[in-house]
């Protein structure tokens, strides 16, 4: 799961009531060739002006950035009734330094429990062999799967990395997560970035977003169909197996591959089937359009304020699928949802400008892809 808070500029405190009607006198005069001004309103450190804008939200936030900033200020444009609100919050931009050796250290220990992970997955005659190798050569069995699931979530931070650039937003470099492979299956627990600054609107807000998953899913695709063209149909092992479920999407390729399956034999997956199998998890979860994934800014750059509902109703859906389907996972996946990633998100600069059609077709398509990724039992037995 990837958690994406606008975390490095902090609130500060409210300066003492005189100072801060002294700004809010100096606030109004640089915002009153932008804004005609009908009411006021101060609460806690925020100073509010509600008006009719002069100039279009973009132009608006091109010339109150700079100028608030002198004063220790940031705006932020909604729409209020018929008329736009412009908020001056007092928020300090925190300067961090880069700590690029954080990032190469995760990545690396990331290589590892990805490597140590694969090696459980079979199917690769080329790379199985390496099984019987003593010391640092039985890494190497788990080269197809770790470096597949790597270049599917590095291709996704770095969509969401570049597209963020793009758009001069302050973001970090990707931080890949390690976790040993008893605890989790897959030997990682996916990779994070974080947003510095808040996005400049809601075009923007979509694109950083969406860029991730659309991007990660350029590599997941042709994975899946390399492995799918690697992996055999084999008679059903009669101790038992644990298999991935299928969604609507992997149960299509297979189909395409394979045809109809006879009864008592199963598709025995080649590491770089597995590995996609896992992006394309990673990828859904990530699409649930809820807080601060993915899915939750997509969410907020569509639906505006009434992306807490989404969120919420989300949540019950996730319930739901748990009560119909018996697995487990949902449950887990509502509870991580509503205790650990929640459903606060936070505004843009410029939340007036509505989001283009085009993007709203390709938002749209993002949650239909979600649908398409998740398999409605993650895990089965047999």
């Amino acid at each position: 799961m990837r958690f994406w808070p606008f975390r490095d500029r902090r609130p500060a405190g409210p300066p003492p009531a005189e100072d801060l009607l002294v700004t809010e006198a100096l606030l109004r005069e640089n915002v009153e060739d932008v804004l005609i001004v009908r009411e006021r309103q101060i609460r806690g450190g925020v100073v509010a002006f509600r008006g009719d804008l002069r100039v279009s939200p973009s132009r608006a936030v091109d010339a109150l950035l700079e100028r608030f900033r002198a004063f220790g200020y940031t705006p932020f444009i909604r729409a209020d009734g018929d008329g736009v609100v412009v908020q001056a919050w007092p928020l300090a931009e925190v300067v961090e330094r880069p700590r690029v050796t954080v990032n190469v250290v995760l990545f690396l220990l990331t290589c590892a429990s990805t490597l140590v992970a694969g090696a459980n997955f079979t199917g690769s005659p080329t790379f199985d062999a390496f099984r019987a190798a003593s010391g640092p050569a039985w890494f190497l069995s788990g080269v197809p799967f770790a470096c597949t699931l790597l270049a599917i979530l590095g291709v996704h931070e770095f969509g969401h990395y570049f597209t963020a650039r793009h758009y001069r937003a302050q973001v970090s470099l990707p931080f890949f997560i390690p976790a040993p492979p008893p605890l989790f299956l897959f030997g990682t627990m996916g990779a994070i970035i974080r947003m510095r600054s808040p996005a400049r609107d809601r075009n923007s807000l979509f694109d950083i977003a969406a860029a991730g998953p659309l991007a990660g899913l350029a590599v997941a695709l042709p994975a899946v169909v390399i492995g799918l063209s690697w992996s055999t149909v084999t008679p059903t092992p009669p101790e038992g197996y644990l298999a991935f479920g299928d969604s609507l999407l992997i149960r299509w390729l297979a189909y395409l591959r394979f045809g109809p399956i006879p009864g008592g034999s199963m598709i025995f997956t080649h590491p770089m089937a597995d590995a996609a199998w896992a992006g394309f998890l990673v990828t859904a979860l990530n699409l649930f359009p809820v807080g601060q994934l993915d899915g939750g800014r997509i969410a907020y750059a569509l639906f505006g304020r009434r992306h807490r509902t989404v969120g919420i109703l989300t949540v019950a859906g996730l319930v739901l699928m748990g009560v119909l389907t018996w697995s487990p996972n949902w449950f887990v996946w509502a509870a991580l949802v509503f205790f650990l990633i929640g459903f606060h998100h936070s505004p843009p600069l410029d939340d007036v400008t509505p989001l283009s059609l085009g993007r709203r077709v390709v938002g749209f398509a993002c949650f239909v892809l979600m649908v398409l990724l998740v398999p409605p039992v993650p895990i089965q037995t047999g």
